[in-house]
Formats: structure tokens, sequence, C-alpha cells
């Protein structure tokens, strides 16, 4: 019987809403009614700021920090494949060609952005 298959992955489900709707449930249960003036503060290592307490930051450093994830998670598929290559045959082999030729044009296109310059 097919219901009999999916009664795990039904459980699971059921599991997953029932602990974050719990979560969030007695997060609002036990959170604090008052509203404290101390934590609209501006805070800094115990002094108050001088001048504006907002900074913005370059999106330079998030865009790295993008790149640098979209490469580890990259090899993360690469080595395995690599460890397993002899037996995956050509379908494999063109297959990770794709992947890789995506990246790569990834890469050159975030580097024509100037993604990868410090300015």
């Amino acid at each position: 019987m097919v219901l009999s298959e999916w009664t795990g992955v039904l459980l699971f489900f059921i599991g997953g809403l029932l602990v974050g709707g719990g979560a969030i449930v007695t997060s609002y249960l036990i959170h604090p009614r008052r509203i404290q003036a101390q934590k609209y503060e501006p805070y800094e290592c115990g002094v108050d700021t001088i001048g504006p307490t907002w900074v913005q930051f370059k999106t330079s450093y998030f865009l790295y920090a993008l790149l640098f994830v979209i490469f580890d998670v990259e090899t993360i598929y690469l080595y395995p494949w690599a460890v397993k290559f002899q037996s995956l045959g050509l379908f494999a082999f063109i297959e990770m060609i794709i992947f890789l030729f995506i990246l790569i044009v990834g890469l050159w296109y975030a580097w024509k952005e100037g993604a990868l310059e410090w300015k």
C-alpha cells in the first residue's frame, strides 16, 4: 500500500510543524511584556555613541561572502564526484562539465560587474 510508504514522511512533517509551532507559541508566552527603555538606547562598549549610530556597510563584503559560499558548495559537490569518477561514466562527466560551466559563467559575470574589486 502506498500510504504505508509515506507514513514516515507524514510523521516527520507533522513533527516539524509541531516543533516549529511550539517554539513560536512558547516564545509568545514567555516574552517580557514591559517595554524596556534601555533596549532602544545605542550601546557600544558601555559608552553612548557620538554621531549617527546606523552605519551602512559596503555590499562588496556580502558579495565576497556569497561568492565564497557558492564556490565552497561547489567543492562539496565536486569532491564526491571526483572520488567516484571512474564508476560514474560519461553521463556524469558531461553533467559535471555543465555544472562547472554554469559556475564559471557566474564567476565571469561577477568579475565583469566588479564584485571582486575592493573600492
